[in-house]
């Protein structure tokens, strides 16, 4: 059960969160963002708050077992790890891909780099307190508009540049993975989201992956379709969705950087519904309990996982069962 303190923390949270998404029904999310930015006392206590929530009641347990947790940190941790350095993961989806490839190009033919990752090489974003700096198998880059230590760089993701000899500036094609825990929904327009998802993909390099950690304490297969959305949106950007996983209070999701645009935005053309568009909806923005369409009752025909038995024969015991290959 919820302590008092940890209510308290989690209405502040959600208060700034909703505040924001309704002063974009007044004003322009961008003018929204820059006036929030600048509210150093707020985002002081959001910063207090969210890092008191994650060390002092979220992210108690950060040892790694094979077991699912709760921990988001875990998660991630073990999802960068299998991905980067289990039995071949990266070596099945290229496979994959070059069999979708081949579908749609008969002379199609590519030579993939040859490298071992040493260290993963992960830019967290929010990062808020530097989680990933425990794990000496990542090369933590963490960023934040309010970092609760000095281990954190102040950075507005949505506007730092790319590829500039700016202090602030990010490389393309440079991070093996990118976080974004409990982020997206900060940002209170669904333009923001993508802004954001799309400076990801420019940051990661071919084959990287991106994890999103959502709020969602329904239950399993009530935000389906809201989900879907997401995986046909950012299909259409050049991510393959590879994994999804329902805990307690949150969704989490890891999409591929395909080599090949062609492959993920195959599947949101043979997989588009007429509810999917261009946006990256959350549930609040609705603020309403019936989504009209963009939320429903899970289906099995609005996830189904092609190919599960041979996911699962090949990599028993892993957690990557949502193959975006088909």
């Amino acid at each position: 059960m919820a302590s008092a303190e940890q209510l308290a923390l989690s209405q502040l949270i959600k208060s700034v969160h909703q505040q924001l998404r309704d002063s974009t029904k007044s004003s322009e999310p961008v003018q929204v963002w820059r006036e929030h930015l600048n509210n150093r006392d707020l985002l002081k206590q959001y910063a207090h708050a969210m890092h008191t929530l994650a060390t002092c009641h979220w992210d108690k347990n950060m040892e790694i077992s094979s077991k699912q947790t709760n921990s988001r940190i875990e998660w991630v941790v073990n999802s960068c790890r299998d991905y980067f350095f289990g039995l071949g993961l990266r070596n099945f989806f290229r496979e994959k891909e070059d069999k979708i490839m081949k579908t749609i190009n008969p002379e199609h033919t590519y030579f993939y780099d040859v490298y071992e990752t040493q260290r993963i090489n992960l830019l967290d974003v929010g990062s808020c307190y530097n989680p990933f700096a425990a794990f000496a198998d990542f090369d933590v880059t963490a960023i934040d508009i309010a970092p609760a230590n000095d281990t954190v760089r102040y950075c507005d993701f949505l506007e730092t540049p790319l590829d500039s000899h700016s202090a602030d500036s990010l490389t393309r094609s440079h991070f093996d993975a990118v976080v974004f825990s409990l982020l997206l929904e900060y940002l209170p327009s669904s333009d923001q989201r993508l802004q954001c998802c799309q400076k990801a993909y420019d940051v990661l390099k071919p084959e990287g992956i991106l994890l999103v950690i959502t709020p969602d304490s329904c239950h399993q297969g009530a935000n389906a379709k809201l989900m879907k959305n997401w995986r046909y949106t950012l299909g259409l950007m050049g991510f393959s969705r590879i994994k999804l996983e329902k805990l307690e209070h949150v969704t989490c999701m890891v999409f591929r950087k395909s080599v090949f645009k062609e492959v993920p935005q195959r599947w949101c053309a043979i997989h588009k519904e007429g509810y999917m568009q261009t946006v990256l909806s959350i549930p609040q923005d609705f603020n309403t309990s019936s989504l009209s369409g963009a939320k429903q009752e899970y289906s099995k025909k609005d996830d189904t996982v092609v190919d599960l038995a041979e996911i699962k024969h090949l990599f028993q015991g892993l957690p990557f069962v949502d193959d975006e290959m088909c």
